[in-house]
């Protein structure tokens, strides 16, 4: 009897211990919910996106043309006299300035030369002077004084042509600007034949784009702002780099030509920039931001807002209750670095501009940026408010279990 009734008692202390831990676990199991959570036990707050409010405006249309650089004056200097390269003047990509000094040729032939003629001309104005006073006492023929005035002449101009090969052989720069790399060095003959080339000075402040625009993009453009549809855009354009970034510096248009090349449809130009810093070099391929026209009551909204489906292109809109769902557009023209939309957004819509990655239709995301409202309770439980709310039914869920 003993036996039992020991155990009864066991199987009795078995089962009550069986019910404490299923009690606990449960407990447990309510203290790890966290306060407000609308999902369950260990789900996270909704992600955060930054959007913007869509609203209209009046924007700049733009257009994004690629362009070349080419130097504002280029200048080969070249040598203008024979003779041996006795010295190179200047530093290897060194800004020069017009007339200094690049090259020195060796002048002793040269000043030789310029010697012999001064005496010539000595000797033939003495004649001349000679003759003068012949020729009044009929000592002279008027032919011989005749002659004599010619050959001072002559001995004039071998004179001039002497000066200038001993200026020349000493090289100067023709403009100013950056001289490149010298193409040859002390000890070469040069100017045999030809004038050989030494170096190369590129004028680079200001500095030349050249791009083209499609004819009848053009001609569209003048049609809009002659119907009153578009407004006349500032000839101011901006040069985007090739690593896309942008030049600090606005320039001007102030070349267009007046025909369509026929082989490619465009109409070529050309815009003018400061370069105080050299940053722009000739040869880059850059491109130029060309303002077409002045736009009025439109929608933009940020390129990287815009993705693109089987469908075409769309953006996510952040609706009701914080929930996120595809919204179909079309694109137009650029504004800048922003889309004009022609279609599918009608104003006030929130959109996602930062987080996409973290958005999938349907899921709820907390909304952030400049004029948003404060979040909802389901959106952002950590908010103190939002926190306490949440307590109150949680809590009259426990009276049974405290009977």
């Amino acid at each position: 009897m003993h036996t039992t009734l020991f155990s009864s008692f066991k199987i009795i202390a078995q089962i009550i211990a069986g019910f404490i831990l299923i009690m606990a676990l449960f407990g447990c199991g309510n203290s790890d919910k966290p306060a407000g959570s609308p999902s369950g036990p260990g789900t996270p707050p909704p992600p955060e996106v930054e959007v913007i409010t869509v609203t209209f405006g009046k924007a700049t249309m733009t257009q994004d043309l690629p362009g070349r650089l080419q130097a504002y004056r280029t200048a080969q200097v070249r040598a203008r006299v024979e003779g041996i390269v006795e010295q190179r003047l200047f530093r290897e990509g060194s800004e020069v300035k017009a007339g200094d000094p690049l090259f020195r040729i060796d002048a002793r032939n040269f000043k030789a030369a310029v010697d012999a003629t001064r005496a010539d001309l000595e000797i033939a104005r003495q004649t001349a002077t000679r003759y003068q006073s012949l020729l009044a006492i009929k000592a002279v023929s008027q032919q011989e004084y005749d002659l004599a005035t010619a050959r001072v002449k002559q001995t004039e101009s071998a004179m001039i042509r002497a000066t200038e090969n001993l200026e020349n052989a000493s090289v100067p720069a023709p403009i100013p600007g950056r001289i490149g790399r010298t193409l040859v060095t002390e000890g070469t003959f040069v100017g045999r034949g030809d004038a050989t080339l030494l170096a190369t000075i590129e004028q680079l402040d200001p500095i030349y784009v050249n791009f083209t625009q499609s004819g009848v993009d053009l001609l569209r453009l003048r049609q809009a702002v002659k119907a009153g549809t578009l407004k006349q855009a500032a000839a101011k354009v901006q040069l985007v780099l090739e690593d896309g970034s942008i030049y600090p510096r606005t320039g001007n248009i102030f070349f267009t030509d007046m025909a369509v090349d026929p082989s490619t449809g465009a109409v070529s130009l050309r815009a003018e920039f400061a370069n105080p810093q050299r940053e722009l070099l000739p040869g880059m391929f850059v491109r130029v931001r060309f303002p077409e026209a002045v736009a009025e009551n439109v929608i933009r909204i940020p390129q990287r807002a815009v993705q693109a489906g089987a469908q075409g292109q769309y953006v996510m809109v952040v609706g009701a209750e914080n929930k996120i769902a595809p919204l179909p557009i079309k694109i137009g023209s650029m504004a800048g670095t922003d889309f004009i939309v022609s279609e599918g957004l009608k104003g006030g819509e929130i959109i996602i501009v930062n987080g996409l990655q973290k958005a999938r239709p349907g899921a709820v995301v907390t909304p952030i940026g400049e004029g948003i409202a404060a979040p909802s309770v389901q959106v952002k439980p950590a908010a103190p408010t939002s926190a306490v709310a949440p307590a109150t039914p949680a809590t009259s869920n426990k009276p049974p279990a405290n009977k």
